[in-house]
Order: structure tokens, then C-alpha cells, then sequence
């Protein structure tokens, strides 16, 4: 596609893809937290909570990048 090869297609979605929908996401637990008046303990439970899954993906991108994986 546009002398892209499958490969790099893959990585560019994983990557900025991904990275957009994360981004989606915290904007979505923001209006969760906003809509429901959750305060200030509540906010940072919800994205606490909510976030950790992107924070593994995250950190397995940059250990990836360190080790040379």
C-alpha cells in the first residue's frame, strides 16, 4: 500500500494508531469522572484504575525499545 510493506503498516498502527485510542480513552474517563461529580479522590481512582492497563502497554513498548527486542 503506497510502497508501504505490510510490516511497517502494522507497526505505524500499533504505534500512532493505538496511541490515538489511548488518548480517546482518557478523554473518556475524564467525562465519566466529570459527569458523575466525582471529586478529586474519585477522578484520580477512576483514571488510576482505568489507565493501568495503557501504562503496561506503555512500558512494554519503551522496555521493547531499550532491550533491543
Amino acid at each position: 500500500m503506497f510502497g508501504f510493506t505490510e510490516e511497517q503498516v502494522a507497526n505505524w498502527g500499533m504505534t500512532f494508531g493505538l496511541g490515538a485510542f489511548m488518548l480517546y480513552m482518557l478523554f473518556i474517563i475524564g467525562e465519566l469522572a466529570y459527569r458523575s461529580k466525582a471529586g478529586k479522590v474519585g477522578t484520580f481512582v477512576l483514571f488510576f484504575v482505568l489507565s493501568f492497563g495503557m501504562l503496561g502497554f506503555i512500558a512494554k513498548n519503551v522496555i521493547e525499545k531499550l532491550w533491543g527486542i
